[in-house]
């Protein structure tokens, strides 16, 4: 028998009875009915009632043992009575009784945190030992769910003729949209390394290598900001380049492959196979949000022309200004004034002075308008509203104005806040959707343009485009939005050295610089490079959604905190002076 187990702990069943087996694993709990003592024993498999009674030979060595100690037992395989059959379990049938247990690694002192039951406990206290937090039932199923969806995508694009290379982790630093991690160099004094912010040049550069598809479950390094989605330091994702591709090769090479793992994952949710195509525009205007959650289906309209000259002053004065709109969110079955009270309440939280509304309801026999909007914009008006938002009695609409830039967040989450409150989101399904047509550039708080995306990617109408007001350029860019949360971002990239030049010219970057950050992809495109696109989607998030979890730590093994740090190692932590003397660095206090 070997030394340490001849089963797993969700092995055994009715078929085993009678037979001597050794188990391996963690006292799950013990419990004692009545002088008999039960173990829950609980391996990475499963879990297996052993008992001993008094006249078991190892009873005084089971009385020893707690939660959470590792332990080897040898016992007999019996068959439970009916009455005590455990359907939850795969073993729930048997149980094994102990005739010999060995200590092999005892717990020292208390538990930081129990592993049995579900209970919440503070993020410091589990991220501190989160050796213990993984040991959980739920944790433990998110990371073999990782597991399993990141084999899954391997296998789905083998099949779809991809091939799988690694790109160096050690690079160069490029402005990709994040601040990047800085790593110096002991070799080449005062000059520094970047850890990638994404495989971009590299994909890029097997494409002109004559690769034609590519794909790496890659690891990806950016100091950012952190959020309930997104991790502060790093995070892995699927890449994906081809050679000789449009935009919709490659929409039509990655779906299957989504639609597939979301199928395999999703607990029996519906999966959408209709992704609709949204302009970039379009999707902040209906939705408020380039990530729209089309579970949800309420679209907002602009309804400026019915406020112009009104006699509801706040709205009809602000379309004086230029760049100005009046926006609705129509709230089907939310025409009551407490609902409508209750979201005015929600934009003022939101920071806004609060939210215009009407509700219509049925009077005489017609449908009539209520609410200080309402009243001030006359009948006539408030039903040409009704009539362009599809509204019935019983039904409402919250209105926003300004320039769009403005408000256009408040307002998505408005809409996000009105369709769970009026129980109009979808529930137990995925909608996907791609976003298209990115602007190339936008004007930052500063004044100046910069890239609103991926800068790598190829304008809408080549050199053209660049010609002219860089704020009307478009790129052939993407992003796959499901239930309110980025997917996948990508592009057909610019593999034209003189588009290349133009296209950073405009946001700041002279060719010189283009030549010292990206020197290798320039000196590459100018040797044979072929038309090629591509993307790139978050497995975190992927994992995140298929797990129903809300927050991205959740299905991370050893995540940081909110504030960037590794409780459980101890990083970011101090160099020795050794370290610092040898990379010629010295640290300079901050002020």
């Amino acid at each position: 028998m070997h030394a340490y187990r001849s089963h797993t702990c969700a092995a055994l069943n009715t078929s085993h009875v009678g037979q001597t087996v050794r188990l391996s694993g963690w006292v799950h709990r013990v419990r004692d009915h009545g002088g008999i003592l039960f173990i829950d024993l609980r391996d990475h498999y499963g879990i297996t009632q052993v008992l001993a009674d008094p006249d078991s030979p190892a009873f005084k060595d089971v009385e020893k043992v707690r939660a959470e100690w590792v332990v080897r037992i040898e016992g007999t395989v019996k068959a439970r009575d009916a009455a005590l059959v455990n359907p939850k379990i795969p073993t729930g049938e048997i149980e094994v009784y102990v005739r010999g247990l060995t200590v092999l690694g005892p717990v020292e002192g208390d538990l930081p945190l129990p592993v049995f039951g579900e209970t919440e406990y503070p993020e410091e206290t589990r991220l501190t030992y989160r050796f213990l937090d993984l040991r959980r039932d739920k944790l433990h199923r998110n990371m073999m769910l990782r597991s399993n969806v990141v084999r899954s995508i391997r296998n789905r694009m083998w099949a779809q003729g991809f091939n799988e290379f690694q790109t160096p982790i050690i690079t160069a630093s490029s402005p990709e949209g994040a601040r990047d991690f800085l790593v110096p160099s002991r070799l080449h004094p005062g000059k520094f390394y970047a850890l990638p912010q994404a495989p971009q040049q590299f994909k890029q550069l097997i494409m002109v290598a004559g690769f034609d598809r590519y794909f790496q479950i890659a690891p990806c390094f950016r100091d950012e900001d952190p959020r309930a989605d997104r991790s502060p330091t790093d995070f892995y994702q699927l890449d994906v380049e081809m050679s000789f591709v449009e935009q919709e090769d490659v929409f039509a090479a990655v779906q299957p492959v989504i639609q597939g793992l979301f199928e395999e994952f999703g607990e029996g949710k519906t999966v959408y196979a209709d992704w609709p195509r949204i302009a970039y525009r379009d999707s902040l205007l209906w939705y408020g949000s380039d990530k729209p959650d089309l579970r949800n289906p309420i679209k907002m309209q602009v309804v400026s022309e019915h406020f112009a000259g009104s006699g509801f002053g706040i709205f009809a004065k602000m379309l004086e200004q230029e760049g100005t709109e009046i926006r609705a969110i129509p709230a089907p079955t939310g025409g009551s004034r407490a609902f409508c009270d209750r979201m005015n309440a929600f934009a003022q939280a939101q920071g806004l002075p609060g939210m215009g509304y009407i509700f219509w309801r049925e009077e005489g026999g017609e449908t009539v308008g209520a609410g200080p909007i309402a009243k001030n914009i006359g009948p006539e008006r408030t039903e040409a509203i009704r009539q362009q938002l599809g509204l019935k009695a019983g039904d409402a609409a919250f209105f926003l104005g300004g320039k769009p830039e403005t408000f256009e967040a408040v307002a998505g989450r408005a809409r996000n806040e009105i369709g769970r409150e009026l129980g109009l989101t979808e529930q137990d399904c995925f909608r996907f959707a791609w976003i298209v047509d990115f602007p190339m550039y936008e004007k930052t708080d500063e004044g100046k343009i910069d890239f609103s995306h991926n800068p790598f990617s190829m304008p809408q109408g080549g050199l053209a485009a660049l010609q002219g007001d860089p704020l009307k350029v478009y790129a052939y860019q993407y992003d796959l939005a499901c239930n309110g949360y980025e997917l996948i971002s990508g592009g057909i990239r610019n593999h034209k050295p003189e588009i290349m030049f133009k296209a950073f010219e405009i946001a700041g970057y002279p060719a010189d610089e283009v030549e010292k950050r990206f020197g290798g992809m320039v000196k590459a495109f100018r040797y044979g490079a072929p038309p090629h696109g591509g993307c790139a989607m978050g497995i975190d998030r992927a994992v995140m959604l298929l797990a129903d979890e809300q927050n991205i730590r959740e299905v991370i093994m050893f995540p940081m905190n909110q504030r960037a740090e590794d409780l459980l190692m101890g990083a970011p932590s101090e160099p020795t002076n050794t370290q610092l003397r040898e990379l010629g660095l010295r640290v300079v206090p901050k002020e």
